[in-house]
């Protein structure tokens, strides 16, 4: 397993994972989203793979000031869900935000579908909103305090 920066020759692997993943966990409507992302607004992009295939992708976007960190696009394969892939990844996002010492608030926003993945690993629900990202997909906002151990 090695845990990489994404590079455009990697955009066609990720935009099959959120196929992949679509309607399950994501919408329709959210490719034309990721590709503006992916092309646009990344500012740190990490792929996950294993035998050289991308099984999970998840990135870290800031306020202007770099005292809110967003967890972004979070997507892993589906044969390699619940096996500690996405886990691993976020948690090697933690770490990097530890070594920024303006990071005060790290947040989520992410859906009905995976809260409980967030939640298990320390974030806690802020706010919802119904029906945010699509019908039937609801918006969980979640806040997660940086602490000395992930």
């Amino acid at each position: 397993m090695i845990i990489r920066e994404y590079t455009l020759q990697d955009k066609n692997e990720v935009l099959a994972l959120l196929r992949l993943n679509t309607p399950n966990c994501f919408s329709p409507h959210e490719e034309k989203d990721l590709v503006y992302y992916l092309d646009n607004e990344i500012e740190l992009y990490f792929v996950i793979e294993i035998d050289n295939l991308i099984a999970g992708c998840g990135g870290i976007n800031f306020s202007t000031d770099k005292t809110i960190a967003k967890i972004s696009w979070d997507i892993i394969h589906p044969s390699f869900q619940g096996k500690g892939i996405g886990s691993a990844l976020l948690k090697y996002r933690l770490e990097k935000l530890k070594t920024i010492n303006t990071t005060l608030k790290i947040m989520v926003r992410t859906s009905q579908l995976v809260y409980l993945f967030y939640e298990k690993l320390g974030f806690t629900l802020i706010k919802t909103v119904d029906d945010y990202w699509a019908a039937g997909f609801h918006m969980y906002e979640m806040e997660y305090v940086k602490q000395n151990k992930v």
